[in-house]
């Protein structure tokens, strides 16, 4: 299995943009002190700073893994306070068993496998 792309889209509770981006900056703060195999993680926010895109990617699922183990507790806190209508979309090929982790956890995630690229041999 190659890297993994993740790209989660939420949205932001009202008024509360400046108390969100406090988590994201401890999330961003674990996760260069901790992470091992984290190769981005970039928070995008809209102009009325009303949703949020995360662009994250990783080296391999276990990373991903480590990723979410690494930023529970602020994860936790922003979508209890700051965030709700989380939707993640997964890039990449991740065995059953996380996705049945992540769906107890988070609901059912949208996964896309590579099937053609530039750096990748014609399959399926």
């Amino acid at each position: 299995m190659g890297n993994l792309e993740v790209i989660a889209r939420m949205k932001i509770r009202a008024g509360r943009v400046d108390a969100f981006m406090s988590q994201v900056d401890e999330i961003l703060r674990l996760t260069r002190e901790h992470d091992t195999h984290t190769l981005r993680c970039d928070f995008y926010i809209n102009e009325d700073g009303t949703e949020c895109e995360v662009h994250e990617l990783f080296s391999n699922e276990q990373a991903l893994i480590e990723h979410k183990m690494n930023t529970m507790e602020p994860t936790v806190a922003l979508f209890k306070d700051y965030a709700f209508d989380h939707q993640a979309t997964i890039y990449g090929e991740v065995s059953q068993d996380f996705v049945n982790l992540v769906t107890e956890r988070m609901g059912k995630p949208t996964v896309f496998t590579l099937v053609r690229g530039l750096e990748s041999p014609a399959s399926v």
